[in-house]
Protein backbone atom coordinates (compact mmCIF):
# COMPACT_ATOMS: atom_id res chain seq x y z
CA UNK A 1 0.00 0.00 0.00
CA UNK A 2 1.29 3.44 -0.86
CA UNK A 3 1.11 4.93 2.66
CA UNK A 4 1.96 8.43 1.49
CA UNK A 5 -1.35 8.58 -0.35
CA UNK A 6 -3.20 8.30 2.96
CA UNK A 7 -0.83 9.93 5.42
CA UNK A 8 1.50 12.41 3.72
CA UNK A 9 0.05 13.52 0.39
CA UNK A 10 -1.95 16.76 0.18
CA UNK A 11 -5.68 15.94 0.37
CA UNK A 12 -6.57 17.25 -3.09
CA UNK A 13 -3.60 15.43 -4.64
CA UNK A 14 -4.41 12.17 -2.85
CA UNK A 15 -8.03 12.40 -3.98
CA UNK A 16 -7.08 13.04 -7.62
CA UNK A 17 -4.51 10.20 -7.59
CA UNK A 18 -7.13 7.74 -6.35
CA UNK A 19 -10.18 9.06 -8.21
CA UNK A 20 -8.85 9.68 -11.73
CA UNK A 21 -7.96 6.00 -12.39
CA UNK A 22 -11.39 5.05 -11.04
CA UNK A 23 -13.12 7.64 -13.23
CA UNK A 24 -11.26 6.29 -16.22
CA UNK A 25 -12.32 2.78 -15.20
CA UNK A 26 -15.93 3.97 -14.99
CA UNK A 27 -15.68 5.40 -18.49
CA UNK A 28 -14.27 2.10 -19.70
CA UNK A 29 -17.12 0.26 -17.94
CA UNK A 30 -19.48 2.52 -19.84
CA UNK A 31 -17.75 1.49 -23.06
CA UNK A 32 -18.66 -2.13 -22.26
CA UNK A 33 -22.31 -1.10 -22.44
CA UNK A 34 -22.06 1.49 -25.20
CA UNK A 35 -20.16 -0.89 -27.45
CA UNK A 36 -23.01 -3.40 -27.32
CA UNK A 37 -25.61 -0.71 -28.01
CA UNK A 38 -23.56 0.94 -30.77
CA UNK A 39 -22.74 -2.19 -32.75
CA UNK A 40 -26.24 -3.63 -32.31
CA UNK A 41 -27.75 -0.30 -33.44
CA UNK A 42 -25.76 -0.55 -36.67
CA UNK A 43 -28.10 -3.37 -37.69
CA UNK A 44 -30.86 -0.69 -37.91
CA UNK A 45 -33.25 -3.24 -36.42
CA UNK A 46 -35.33 -1.55 -33.70
CA UNK A 47 -36.36 -4.90 -32.21
CA UNK A 48 -32.74 -6.02 -31.70
CA UNK A 49 -31.85 -2.67 -30.11
CA UNK A 50 -34.89 -2.90 -27.84
CA UNK A 51 -34.05 -6.54 -26.99
CA UNK A 52 -30.49 -5.70 -25.92
CA UNK A 53 -31.77 -2.62 -24.04
CA UNK A 54 -34.13 -4.89 -22.11
CA UNK A 55 -31.10 -6.89 -21.00
CA UNK A 56 -29.67 -3.85 -19.19
CA UNK A 57 -31.48 -4.62 -15.90
CA UNK A 58 -30.00 -8.13 -15.96
CA UNK A 59 -26.48 -6.75 -16.21
CA UNK A 60 -27.27 -4.24 -13.47
CA UNK A 61 -28.53 -7.07 -11.25
CA UNK A 62 -25.27 -8.98 -11.62
CA UNK A 63 -23.26 -5.84 -10.92
CA UNK A 64 -25.37 -5.18 -7.83
CA UNK A 65 -24.80 -8.62 -6.33
CA UNK A 66 -21.07 -8.46 -7.08
CA UNK A 67 -20.91 -5.07 -5.39
CA UNK A 68 -22.38 -6.48 -2.18
CA UNK A 69 -18.97 -8.01 -1.53
CA UNK A 70 -16.93 -5.57 -3.64
CA UNK A 71 -18.12 -2.34 -2.02
CA UNK A 72 -18.96 -3.90 1.34
CA UNK A 73 -15.53 -5.50 1.48
CA UNK A 74 -13.67 -2.38 0.34
CA UNK A 75 -15.40 -0.21 2.95
CA UNK A 76 -14.37 -2.59 5.74
CA UNK A 77 -10.84 -3.02 4.37
CA UNK A 78 -10.29 0.76 4.26
CA UNK A 79 -11.16 1.03 7.95
CA UNK A 80 -9.07 -2.04 8.85
CA UNK A 81 -6.07 -0.52 7.07
CA UNK A 82 -6.57 2.70 9.05
CA UNK A 83 -6.47 0.54 12.21
CA UNK A 84 -3.35 -1.38 10.95
CA UNK A 85 -5.27 -4.70 10.93
CA UNK A 86 -3.54 -6.33 7.93
CA UNK A 87 -4.43 -9.88 8.97
CA UNK A 88 -8.11 -8.96 8.98
CA UNK A 89 -7.72 -7.49 5.49
CA UNK A 90 -6.38 -10.78 4.13
CA UNK A 91 -9.30 -12.76 5.54
CA UNK A 92 -11.92 -10.26 4.35
CA UNK A 93 -10.52 -10.18 0.80
CA UNK A 94 -10.38 -13.99 0.54
CA UNK A 95 -13.91 -14.30 1.93
CA UNK A 96 -15.30 -11.80 -0.61
CA UNK A 97 -13.56 -13.56 -3.52
CA UNK A 98 -14.84 -17.08 -2.90
CA UNK A 99 -18.32 -16.16 -1.68
CA UNK A 100 -18.85 -14.16 -4.88
CA UNK A 101 -17.94 -17.16 -7.06
CA UNK A 102 -20.38 -19.42 -5.19
CA UNK A 103 -23.14 -16.80 -5.27
CA UNK A 104 -22.58 -16.25 -9.00
CA UNK A 105 -23.08 -19.94 -9.76
CA UNK A 106 -26.33 -20.00 -7.79
CA UNK A 107 -27.59 -16.86 -9.54
CA UNK A 108 -26.76 -18.33 -12.96
CA UNK A 109 -28.78 -21.48 -12.26
CA UNK A 110 -31.79 -19.52 -10.98
CA UNK A 111 -31.73 -17.15 -13.96
CA UNK A 112 -31.66 -20.00 -16.46
CA UNK A 113 -34.46 -21.94 -14.74
CA UNK A 114 -36.78 -18.92 -14.67
CA UNK A 115 -35.69 -17.45 -18.00
CA UNK A 116 -39.10 -17.13 -19.71
CA UNK A 117 -41.08 -15.46 -16.90
CA UNK A 118 -38.16 -13.17 -16.11
CA UNK A 119 -37.90 -12.04 -19.74
CA UNK A 120 -41.56 -11.06 -19.81
CA UNK A 121 -41.11 -9.37 -16.45
CA UNK A 122 -38.37 -7.07 -17.79
CA UNK A 123 -40.62 -6.00 -20.66
CA UNK A 124 -40.02 -8.37 -23.58
CA UNK A 125 -42.75 -8.42 -26.24
CA UNK A 126 -43.42 -10.90 -29.05
CA UNK A 127 -41.22 -8.81 -31.38
CA UNK A 128 -38.28 -8.49 -28.98
CA UNK A 129 -38.45 -11.79 -27.05
CA UNK A 130 -35.99 -13.77 -29.20
CA UNK A 131 -33.34 -11.04 -29.14
CA UNK A 132 -33.79 -10.33 -25.43
CA UNK A 133 -33.60 -14.07 -24.71
CA UNK A 134 -30.39 -14.53 -26.70
CA UNK A 135 -28.73 -11.69 -24.81
CA UNK A 136 -30.10 -12.86 -21.44
CA UNK A 137 -28.95 -16.49 -21.73
CA UNK A 138 -25.27 -15.67 -22.18
CA UNK A 139 -25.32 -13.04 -19.45
CA UNK A 140 -26.82 -15.66 -17.14
CA UNK A 141 -24.16 -18.25 -18.04
CA UNK A 142 -21.45 -15.66 -17.46
CA UNK A 143 -22.92 -14.43 -14.17
CA UNK A 144 -20.03 -15.66 -11.93
CA UNK A 145 -17.47 -14.09 -14.28
CA UNK A 146 -19.24 -10.73 -14.43
CA UNK A 147 -19.86 -10.57 -10.68
CA UNK A 148 -16.28 -11.51 -9.79
CA UNK A 149 -14.85 -8.54 -11.72
CA UNK A 150 -16.40 -6.12 -9.21
CA UNK A 151 -14.51 -7.68 -6.27
CA UNK A 152 -10.89 -6.82 -6.92
CA UNK A 153 -11.67 -3.71 -8.92
CA UNK A 154 -12.96 -2.38 -5.57
CA UNK A 155 -10.56 -4.09 -3.15
CA UNK A 156 -7.42 -3.03 -5.02
CA UNK A 157 -8.46 0.61 -4.72
CA UNK A 158 -8.80 0.22 -0.96
CA UNK A 159 -5.11 -0.68 -0.87
CA UNK A 160 -4.28 2.40 -2.95
CA UNK A 161 -3.80 0.43 -6.18
CA UNK A 162 -6.19 2.44 -8.34
CA UNK A 163 -3.98 2.20 -11.41
CA UNK A 164 -3.98 -1.58 -11.30
CA UNK A 165 -7.76 -1.58 -10.85
CA UNK A 166 -8.05 0.69 -13.88
CA UNK A 167 -5.72 -1.46 -15.99
CA UNK A 168 -7.80 -4.60 -15.42
CA UNK A 169 -10.99 -2.82 -16.38
CA UNK A 170 -9.40 -1.37 -19.53
CA UNK A 171 -8.13 -4.79 -20.58
CA UNK A 172 -11.61 -6.27 -20.39
CA UNK A 173 -13.12 -3.34 -22.29
CA UNK A 174 -10.60 -3.58 -25.12
CA UNK A 175 -11.31 -7.29 -25.52
CA UNK A 176 -15.04 -6.56 -25.58
CA UNK A 177 -14.72 -3.78 -28.16
CA UNK A 178 -12.60 -5.95 -30.47
CA UNK A 179 -14.97 -8.92 -30.23
CA UNK A 180 -18.27 -6.99 -30.52
CA UNK A 181 -18.21 -6.23 -34.27
CA UNK A 182 -16.81 -9.70 -35.01
CA UNK A 183 -19.48 -11.57 -33.08
CA UNK A 184 -22.43 -9.25 -33.86
CA UNK A 185 -21.88 -8.46 -37.55
CA UNK A 186 -19.15 -10.63 -39.08
CA UNK A 187 -20.37 -13.89 -37.54
CA UNK A 188 -23.99 -12.68 -37.50
CA UNK A 189 -24.65 -13.65 -33.89
CA UNK A 190 -26.62 -10.46 -33.16
CA UNK A 191 -27.68 -10.01 -29.54
CA UNK A 192 -25.99 -13.30 -28.56
CA UNK A 193 -22.69 -12.02 -29.91
CA UNK A 194 -22.96 -8.83 -27.86
CA UNK A 195 -23.45 -10.82 -24.64
CA UNK A 196 -20.68 -13.33 -25.41
CA UNK A 197 -18.20 -10.52 -26.11
CA UNK A 198 -19.12 -8.86 -22.81
CA UNK A 199 -18.59 -12.05 -20.78
CA UNK A 200 -15.24 -12.81 -22.41
CA UNK A 201 -14.11 -9.24 -21.68
CA UNK A 202 -14.94 -9.65 -18.01
CA UNK A 203 -13.13 -13.00 -17.94
CA UNK A 204 -9.92 -11.28 -19.08
CA UNK A 205 -10.36 -8.68 -16.32
CA UNK A 206 -10.82 -11.40 -13.69
CA UNK A 207 -7.63 -13.21 -14.70
CA UNK A 208 -5.66 -9.95 -14.67
CA UNK A 209 -6.91 -9.02 -11.19
CA UNK A 210 -5.99 -12.41 -9.75
CA UNK A 211 -2.46 -12.08 -11.14
CA UNK A 212 -2.10 -8.62 -9.57
CA UNK A 213 -3.34 -9.81 -6.16
CA UNK A 214 -0.96 -12.79 -6.17
CA UNK A 215 2.12 -10.97 -7.45
CA UNK A 216 1.81 -7.38 -6.26
CA UNK A 217 -0.64 -6.89 -3.40
CA UNK A 218 0.84 -6.69 0.09
CA UNK A 219 -2.37 -7.29 2.05
CA UNK A 220 -5.05 -8.83 -0.20
CA UNK A 221 -5.46 -12.60 -0.48
CA UNK A 222 -7.21 -15.31 -2.50
CA UNK A 223 -5.94 -18.09 -0.22
CA UNK A 224 -8.93 -20.37 0.53
CA UNK A 225 -7.44 -21.14 3.96
CA UNK A 226 -8.00 -17.47 4.88
CA UNK A 227 -11.68 -17.41 3.94
CA UNK A 228 -12.91 -17.52 7.54
CA UNK A 229 -13.92 -14.15 9.02
CA UNK A 230 -15.65 -13.22 12.31
CA UNK A 231 -19.40 -12.67 12.22
CA UNK A 232 -18.89 -8.99 13.01
CA UNK A 233 -16.99 -8.58 9.74
CA UNK A 234 -19.70 -10.38 7.79
CA UNK A 235 -22.29 -8.04 9.28
CA UNK A 236 -20.18 -5.05 8.26
CA UNK A 237 -19.70 -6.35 4.72
CA UNK A 238 -23.39 -7.09 4.27
CA UNK A 239 -24.52 -4.02 6.21
CA UNK A 240 -22.68 -1.74 3.79
CA UNK A 241 -22.63 -3.99 0.71
CA UNK A 242 -26.35 -4.72 0.57
CA UNK A 243 -27.40 -1.05 0.67
CA UNK A 244 -24.78 -0.35 -1.99
CA UNK A 245 -26.17 -3.19 -4.10
CA UNK A 246 -29.70 -1.95 -3.57
CA UNK A 247 -28.76 1.11 -5.61
CA UNK A 248 -28.17 -1.17 -8.60
CA UNK A 249 -31.12 -3.45 -7.85
CA UNK A 250 -33.45 -0.50 -7.56
CA UNK A 251 -32.05 0.81 -10.82
CA UNK A 252 -32.94 -2.50 -12.45
CA UNK A 253 -36.44 -2.39 -10.99
CA UNK A 254 -36.94 1.20 -12.13
CA UNK A 255 -35.84 0.40 -15.68
CA UNK A 256 -38.17 -2.62 -15.79
CA UNK A 257 -41.12 -0.58 -14.55
CA UNK A 258 -40.29 2.28 -16.90
CA UNK A 259 -40.21 -0.12 -19.85
CA UNK A 260 -43.60 -1.49 -18.80
CA UNK A 261 -45.05 2.02 -18.72
CA UNK A 262 -43.45 2.88 -22.09
CA UNK A 263 -44.66 -0.33 -23.75
CA UNK A 264 -48.11 1.11 -24.73
CA UNK A 265 -46.32 3.96 -26.52
CA UNK A 266 -44.40 1.57 -28.80
CA UNK A 267 -41.04 -0.21 -29.07
CA UNK A 268 -39.44 2.95 -30.50
CA UNK A 269 -39.94 4.68 -27.15
CA UNK A 270 -38.28 1.73 -25.36
CA UNK A 271 -35.39 1.76 -27.84
CA UNK A 272 -34.98 5.54 -27.39
CA UNK A 273 -34.98 5.22 -23.60
CA UNK A 274 -32.48 2.36 -23.79
CA UNK A 275 -30.06 4.57 -25.72
CA UNK A 276 -30.76 7.54 -23.43
CA UNK A 277 -29.95 5.55 -20.30
CA UNK A 278 -26.67 4.42 -21.84
CA UNK A 279 -25.72 8.01 -22.79
CA UNK A 280 -26.82 9.25 -19.37
CA UNK A 281 -24.41 6.75 -17.85
CA UNK A 282 -21.57 8.87 -19.23
CA UNK A 283 -22.40 11.58 -16.72
CA UNK A 284 -23.57 9.23 -13.98
CA UNK A 285 -20.46 7.02 -14.07
CA UNK A 286 -18.11 10.01 -14.13
CA UNK A 287 -19.79 11.39 -11.01
CA UNK A 288 -19.84 7.94 -9.42
CA UNK A 289 -16.13 7.57 -10.15
CA UNK A 290 -15.28 10.88 -8.50
CA UNK A 291 -17.50 10.07 -5.50
CA UNK A 292 -16.05 6.57 -5.04
CA UNK A 293 -12.54 7.89 -5.60
CA UNK A 294 -12.67 9.35 -2.13
CA UNK A 295 -13.98 6.17 -0.50
CA UNK A 296 -10.58 4.72 0.54
CA UNK A 297 -9.62 8.11 2.03
CA UNK A 298 -12.89 8.62 3.92
CA UNK A 299 -12.66 5.09 5.33
CA UNK A 300 -8.96 5.38 6.25
CA UNK A 301 -9.26 8.78 7.95
CA UNK A 302 -12.38 7.74 9.83
CA UNK A 303 -10.74 4.47 10.93
CA UNK A 304 -7.61 6.31 12.13
CA UNK A 305 -9.61 9.11 13.81
CA UNK A 306 -8.04 11.90 11.70
CA UNK A 307 -10.92 14.42 11.81
CA UNK A 308 -8.87 17.28 10.37
CA UNK A 309 -8.14 15.51 7.11
CA UNK A 310 -11.64 14.01 7.06
CA UNK A 311 -13.21 17.49 7.15
CA UNK A 312 -10.81 18.87 4.53
CA UNK A 313 -11.56 15.93 2.22
CA UNK A 314 -15.32 16.42 2.54
CA UNK A 315 -15.26 20.11 1.66
CA UNK A 316 -12.96 19.54 -1.32
CA UNK A 317 -15.08 16.67 -2.69
CA UNK A 318 -18.33 18.61 -2.32
CA UNK A 319 -17.01 21.57 -4.32
CA UNK A 320 -15.27 19.45 -6.93
CA UNK A 321 -18.15 17.04 -7.62
CA UNK A 322 -20.77 19.83 -7.76
CA UNK A 323 -18.75 21.82 -10.30
CA UNK A 324 -18.07 18.72 -12.39
CA UNK A 325 -21.80 17.86 -12.44
CA UNK A 326 -22.75 21.34 -13.64
CA UNK A 327 -20.22 21.26 -16.49
CA UNK A 328 -21.22 17.76 -17.63
CA UNK A 329 -24.92 18.63 -17.51
CA UNK A 330 -24.40 21.66 -19.74
CA UNK A 331 -22.43 19.65 -22.30
CA UNK A 332 -24.91 16.76 -22.54
CA UNK A 333 -27.95 19.07 -22.54
CA UNK A 334 -26.63 21.02 -25.54
CA UNK A 335 -25.28 17.97 -27.40
CA UNK A 336 -28.33 15.72 -26.81
CA UNK A 337 -29.52 15.50 -30.48
CA UNK A 338 -26.00 14.76 -31.72
CA UNK A 339 -25.42 12.11 -29.03
CA UNK A 340 -28.65 10.34 -29.96
CA UNK A 341 -27.81 10.42 -33.66
CA UNK A 342 -24.43 8.81 -32.94
CA UNK A 343 -26.28 5.64 -32.00
CA UNK A 344 -29.21 5.48 -34.39
CA UNK A 345 -30.05 7.66 -37.40
CA UNK A 346 -33.81 7.45 -36.86
CA UNK A 347 -35.43 10.88 -36.58
CA UNK A 348 -38.27 9.71 -34.36
CA UNK A 349 -35.88 8.08 -31.90
CA UNK A 350 -33.57 11.14 -32.03
CA UNK A 351 -36.45 13.51 -31.24
CA UNK A 352 -37.85 11.38 -28.40
CA UNK A 353 -34.40 10.64 -27.04
CA UNK A 354 -33.35 14.28 -26.99
CA UNK A 355 -36.24 15.21 -24.70
CA UNK A 356 -35.67 12.14 -22.51
CA UNK A 357 -31.92 12.77 -22.21
CA UNK A 358 -32.30 16.42 -21.22
CA UNK A 359 -34.72 15.49 -18.45
CA UNK A 360 -32.31 12.80 -17.25
CA UNK A 361 -29.33 15.17 -16.83
CA UNK A 362 -31.03 18.36 -15.67
CA UNK A 363 -30.66 17.46 -11.97
CA UNK A 364 -27.21 15.85 -12.10
CA UNK A 365 -25.72 18.32 -9.61
CA UNK A 366 -28.12 16.88 -7.03
CA UNK A 367 -27.14 13.36 -8.10
CA UNK A 368 -23.47 14.18 -7.48
CA UNK A 369 -24.26 15.32 -3.95
CA UNK A 370 -26.39 12.23 -3.30
CA UNK A 371 -23.58 9.95 -4.48
CA UNK A 372 -21.02 11.72 -2.29
CA UNK A 373 -23.25 11.47 0.78
CA UNK A 374 -23.90 7.78 0.08
CA UNK A 375 -20.18 7.02 -0.20
CA UNK A 376 -19.46 8.85 3.07
CA UNK A 377 -22.10 6.82 4.91
CA UNK A 378 -20.70 3.60 3.44
CA UNK A 379 -17.07 4.51 4.21
CA UNK A 380 -17.87 5.22 7.84
CA UNK A 381 -19.91 2.06 8.27
CA UNK A 382 -23.15 3.97 8.88
CA UNK A 383 -25.58 1.27 7.81
CA UNK A 384 -28.88 3.10 8.39
CA UNK A 385 -27.99 6.24 6.43
CA UNK A 386 -26.44 4.20 3.64
CA UNK A 387 -29.54 2.01 3.44
CA UNK A 388 -32.00 4.93 3.28
CA UNK A 389 -30.09 6.71 0.52
CA UNK A 390 -29.63 3.44 -1.38
CA UNK A 391 -33.37 2.79 -1.60
CA UNK A 392 -34.31 6.38 -2.44
CA UNK A 393 -33.13 7.99 -5.67
CA UNK A 394 -33.76 5.08 -8.06
CA UNK A 395 -35.71 3.05 -5.54
CA UNK A 396 -38.70 3.80 -3.37
CA UNK A 397 -38.79 7.53 -4.16
CA UNK A 398 -38.36 7.03 -7.90
CA UNK A 399 -40.89 4.23 -8.16
CA UNK A 400 -43.48 6.25 -6.22
CA UNK A 401 -42.85 9.32 -8.36
CA UNK A 402 -42.95 7.24 -11.57
CA UNK A 403 -46.34 5.70 -10.76
CA UNK A 404 -47.88 9.00 -9.69
CA UNK A 405 -46.40 10.87 -12.67
CA UNK A 406 -47.61 8.27 -15.16
CA UNK A 407 -51.21 8.42 -13.97
CA UNK A 408 -51.24 12.22 -13.69
CA UNK A 409 -49.11 13.30 -16.67
CA UNK A 410 -48.86 10.22 -18.92
CA UNK A 411 -45.86 9.93 -21.20
CA UNK A 412 -44.20 13.18 -20.07
CA UNK A 413 -44.68 12.09 -16.48
CA UNK A 414 -42.51 9.06 -17.20
CA UNK A 415 -39.85 11.25 -18.82
CA UNK A 416 -39.70 13.76 -15.92
CA UNK A 417 -39.96 11.29 -13.04
CA UNK A 418 -36.21 10.84 -12.47
CA UNK A 419 -35.63 14.58 -12.11
CA UNK A 420 -38.37 14.89 -9.51
CA UNK A 421 -36.95 11.90 -7.63
CA UNK A 422 -33.48 13.50 -7.58
CA UNK A 423 -34.81 16.68 -5.97
CA UNK A 424 -36.62 14.77 -3.23
CA UNK A 425 -33.64 12.49 -2.55
CA UNK A 426 -31.08 15.30 -2.21
CA UNK A 427 -33.29 16.85 0.49
CA UNK A 428 -33.36 13.49 2.32
CA UNK A 429 -29.55 13.22 1.99
CA UNK A 430 -29.06 16.65 3.54
CA UNK A 431 -31.29 15.81 6.50
CA UNK A 432 -29.55 12.47 7.11
CA UNK A 433 -26.12 14.07 6.95
CA UNK A 434 -27.08 16.70 9.49
CA UNK A 435 -28.63 14.14 11.85
CA UNK A 436 -26.00 11.37 11.66
CA UNK A 437 -22.66 12.74 10.40
CA UNK A 438 -22.44 16.49 10.95
CA UNK A 439 -20.64 16.11 14.28
CA UNK A 440 -17.93 13.97 12.65
CA UNK A 441 -16.85 16.93 10.51
CA UNK A 442 -16.65 19.51 13.30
Amino acid sequence: MENEIFNETKISRAYIRLSLPLVFSMVVTLIYNLADTFFVAQTNDTNIVAGVSLGMPVFTLLMAIGNIFGQGGSSLISRLLGQKENSGVRHVSSFCFYVTIITGIVIAVVMLIFRIPLLYLIGASEETFVHASNYYIYLAVGAPVIMLSFIHSNLLRSEGMSKESMAGTILGALVNIVLDPIFISVLGWGASGAAIATVIGYLFSDVFFVIIVVRKSKVLSINPREIKVPSSHIRQILGIGIPAAIVNLMQSASVVLMNQFLLPFGNEKIAAMGIVLKVNMIVLLLLTGFAYGGQPLFGYYYGSGDKKRLKELFHFCLRFISLTAIVLTAIVFLAAPFLMKCFMDNQSIIDDGTVMLRWQVITMVFVGIILLMTIIFQSMGKVVGSFILSISRQGVIFLAVLVIAFYTAGYMGIVASQAVSDIITVIIAGILFYKQLYKEFQ
